[in-house]
């Protein structure tokens, strides 16, 4: 693992210290207005396009660095200083505010640069590094339109910008610099000292976070850290989250005969791998969607605090099933907030033998699922993982490190093979009433009111490398998301709300105004 997972104490202690956040600040500067927000995005829009045209894979070295380039004079036009953070030639990029006050606390904002490999047949436009403006039309779908009024004139907050990392994670980026223009025009006061690290790698689990982080850890000192990345609650309401599950890959491999056989002579005689799969991964799971594997849950302990903050967030399950196109969800928490608490197992591919054209009339020798599982603060890779194992034996199989040898085949009658591994991104958690959460939340409530009330979640199912930058510099942390939900993020025709982008702007400006 790349860092050690962070807990979450449980059950959280005074759910009213939570609650009256209001009474814990002192003044703070004026907000900014949604006309002064959409004035100094717009200012900023042409920059953006720019910077989604940049293709950003962070498999692609020389790509990488040409974000990092242009985001290094976009933040030094500004007035940042900046260093890039040498990564294997894929730098990341540190940016400062000048004049940091020892008075004050010195918060660093992290986002990403680097997006997902796109295919560019599935976008419907030129090239999802061409961006393009767009509105719903009368029959649903959506149409381009003449960009041109995005750069002058009101602003629909509707309209979208489609583009790859036009959500994920390039808008924060732009919001955040349109927010120091705000700034620095209007001579607000800063409230905390600015810090600023884009990663280069987070889409591949951002293997390198923890090593450049803690090469870095005097220049990236700070007393909280804020992550902008993630999609906000699907109301679009303000939104704040204290923590994110991992994620973890696992493999098992059942094994038949040598070789395939011919289903004809050997059906009904020579044990069929994939059945034997299907039966085994189906003891994983009940009818409820629920997994069976002892002590998978064990280590999730919710108090009724947690449970009411979650119980409040104002998901239309409803809504999300129709969607999603089921008739009904999995039984794992009592809400969808609930669910995400839990660790998860998924199966996200089977494969033996084949179908369609190709298939054959045959007893496969092999058959292999790939699995995904979502970890929590409480419950880390090995810990699953050995889980999992352990179910496995108990199922009557034997494990292998490989493919079985003869006389594993002559002693076994079960056979298979099971590995796990973190995939670089460890789960991570605060406590919803810790100070950095009661200012960020004090920040929401400046900008945009109580009206309706900004969302927390405890923890969203997604995953950043949050476990991997905390475990480096020890510091607490907030994530705090500003893009839509519905945003396409890692498909394709990603694209960016401006109703949402306007309101990050907004937020931003709060954060970086407000006493911590």
């Amino acid at each position: 693992m790349v860092g050690a997972t962070m807990k979450i104490p449980h059950p959280l202690p005074h759910l009213a210290a939570a609650l009256a956040l209001t009474t814990c600040f002192g003044a703070h500067a004026a907000e900014l207005s949604a006309a002064s927000a959409a004035q100094y995005a717009q200012a900023n829009f042409r920059e953006y396009f720019d910077l989604l045209a940049l293709p950003n894979d962070a498999i692609v070295p020389a790509d990488v660095r040409k974000n990092v380039e242009f985001l290094e004079a976009s933040f030094q036009k500004r007035g940042f200083k900046t260093q890039q953070l040498a990564n294997d030639g894929k730098p990341m990029l540190f940016a400062e505010l000048p004049g940091a006050d020892p008075k004050r606390k010195t918060v660093l904002f992290y986002m990403h640069l680097d997006g997902q490999p796109v295919i560019p047949a599935q976008w419907a436009q030129k090239s999802p590094w061409v961006p393009v403006l767009k509105r719903r039309a009368a029959n649903g779908d959506w149409e381009e339109i003449d960009s041109a009024p995005l750069f002058s004139g009101p602003i629909d907050p509707e309209w979208r910008v489609f583009g790859r990392s036009s959500a994920d994670d390039k808008a924060p980026i732009m919001m955040f610099l349109s927010a120091i223009d705000a700034l620095k025009a209007n001579g607000a006061a800063q409230g905390v000292n600015v810090k600023v690290v884009l990663d280069s790698e987070e889409e591949k689990g951002s293997p390198s976070i923890g090593k450049v982080m803690s090469a870095n850890k005097d220049l990236l000192r700070a007393d909280a850290i804020v992550i902008h990345d993630g999609p906000m609650h699907a109301t679009n309401r303000p939104t704040l989250i204290f923590g994110n599950r991992g994620a973890a890959q696992a493999k098992l491999t059942v094994y038949g005969a040598k070789v395939a056989l011919h289903s004809g002579h050997y059906g009904n005689y020579s044990p069929n791998p994939a059945q034997r799969l299907a039966t085994l991964l189906a003891s994983m799971k009940d009818e409820q969607g629920r997994v069976t594997v002892p002590g998978y849950y064990d280590h999730v302990k919710l108090g009724d605090a947690e449970r009411k903050i979650m119980a409040a967030v104002p998901d239309d399950e409803g809504a999300m099933q129709r969607r999603l196109g089921i008739a009904k969800a999995d039984k794992v928490g009592a809400n969808y907030q609930e669910a995400m608490q839990y660790p998860s197992l998924n199966v996200r591919g089977m494969a033996s033998a084949a179908v369609g054209d190709k298939v054959a009339n045959i007893v496969p020798d092999t058959a292999v699922a790939e699995l995904d599982l979502r970890t929590t603060p409480d419950s880390e890779a090995k810990y699953l993982g050995k889980l999992i194992e352990d179910h496995i034996r108990k199922q009557g199989y034997h494990l292998v490190s490989g493919a079985p040898t003869d006389d594993d085949r002559a002693r076994y009658d079960k056979l298979a093979s099971f590995s796990y591994q973190s995939e670089g991104a460890d789960a991570a958690g605060t406590p919803i009433d810790s100070a950095v959460g009661q200012w960020a939340y004090q920040s929401m409530v400046d900008a945009f009111g109580m009206k309706p009330e900004p969302v927390r979640i405890r923890m969203m199912g997604g995953t950043v490398p949050t476990a991997e930058i905390v475990e480096a510099l020890r510091v607490p942390f907030a994530i705090v998301p500003l893009v839509n939900a519905d945003n396409n993020q890692h498909a394709s025709n990603e694209n960016m709300r401006m109703g949402n982008y306007l309101n990050g702007v907004r937020t931003i400006y709060s954060l970086v105004t407000r006493p911590f």
